[in-house]
């Protein structure tokens, strides 16, 4: 059985917008021809493939079974016909979706725009916030470039490797905690904390050193951004455990906040950089790994946890 294969993109476009309008938006064609074209490749498989549901399409069983392999397909076709053009960074006008969390945008997107200033002026950086449970759904759709983040468990279609490493330490107000330098553990778990997440709920990174030791301690504050806290941190007792590198750069907007070593031993805290494997041989995706490895060893000074 013969099949346009822009059907399937259209198909895609389909699932993934839930509308035949954004669907036509999406792919910069009219309503009508999105329609159309539905009305083919339903014809060919015997089935609805979306029904209208409110105001949105919802796949039908079989568009739920067929679209891990169509997407994987549409990859793999992309990425062939873009391996087979010469990635120019100095001449190329393209847009790269990156998802991170704010701690790694302030270490990251400084030293990365400026190496894009100097060897790809036309190249646009997205940096954007998902849920991880969403992470290889977005990246194999294309929605996603990459996502940096920390060690995540993923299926074999997800490539990675690792960017950095980093440690925790503590911040606080030296003159308002009544810690002595060099402080204990007891003295660490008998003082007041800020956690940092973006969940409503659930233990930190600190948290879970803490209780494979059978040790917990007081969290007076949870809040969602390390900024938030080191202003509370400035202001108060309260301690902060947070990464070294991000560390380093809020130290500077807090001059009543220094750091300290923890007073217990917790593994580093590893930053790896995500792809699909259909954009492994893309010569755009390859250049932009080659790059961000190579601004990173240029500006290791300045990233280095202390």
């Amino acid at each position: 059985m013969k099949i346009d294969l822009n059907l399937f993109t259209v198909f895609e476009a389909i699932y993934l917008e839930g509308s035949l309008t954004r669907a036509a938006e999406r792919l910069n064609l009219t309503q009508p021809a999105i329609s159309h074209a539905l009305s083919r490749l339903r014809e060919r498989l015997d089935d609805p493939l979306f029904v209208r549901q409110g105001h949105k399409m919802r796949p039908t069983p079989l568009a739920q079974k067929l679209i891990p392999d169509i997407q994987a397909a549409l990859r793999q076709l992309n990425g062939a016909l873009q391996q087979s053009h010469h990635f120019n960074p100095a001449e190329a006008e393209k847009t790269y979706r990156v998802a991170m969390r704010d701690v790694m945008e302030a270490t990251l997107l400084p030293p990365v725009l400026k190496g894009l200033d100097n060897i790809a002026p036309n190249i646009q950086l997205a940096s954007v916030h998902i849920e991880r449970r969403d992470m290889e759904s977005k990246l194999a759709s294309g929605e996603l470039d990459f996502v940096v983040d920390v060690l995540l468990p993923t299926s074999e279609q997800i490539y990675k490797k690792k960017l950095l490493n980093d440690e925790l330490v503590v911040i606080y107000n030296p003159a308002l905690s009544q810690l002595p330098e060099g402080f204990t553990e007891e003295e660490y778990l008998r003082a007041k904390h800020i956690l940092v997440s973006t969940r409503a709920s659930g233990p930190s990174l600190v948290d879970y050193a803490l209780s494979a030791e059978g040790l917990n301690r007081n969290v007076a504050l949870r809040c969602q951004h390390y900024y938030a806290a080191c202003q509370v941190a400035s202001d108060n007792g309260m301690l902060l455990t947070m990464p070294s590198r991000y560390a380093s750069i809020l130290l500077q907007h807090f001059p009543t906040l220094q750091r300290s070593s923890l007073p217990f031993k917790t593994s580093s805290i590893d930053v790896y950089l995500y792809w699909h494997e259909s954009l492994n041989e893309d010569g755009a995706n390859a250049w932009f790994r080659d790059m961000l490895q190579q601004v990173l060893e240029t500006h290791q000074p300045l990233l280095q946890a202390s």
